[in-house]
């Protein structure tokens, strides 16, 4: 059951990585890659933690 709920999680996060890097163009944040590489594989501490990129990362998800 715990490997079940694993691989679970690696599949929400690599979905939510996915999304956000294909949806970046349409967030507030500046088009780097250092900054597209970073903010989409931190993005669920970023989007715990903080509002703003709570916000941009809804706005890439809609796309």
């Amino acid at each position: 059951m715990g490997t079940l709920i694993f691989i679970g999680l690696i599949v929400v996060y690599g979905g939510g990585v996915w999304k956000f890097w294909n949806g970046f163009g349409r967030t507030n944040f500046n088009p780097t890659l250092t900054n597209r590489i970073g903010l989409s594989l931190l993005w669920p501490a970023l989007f715990i933690t903080n509002p703003s990129y709570r916000r941009n990362f809804r706005k890439a998800l809609k796309g």
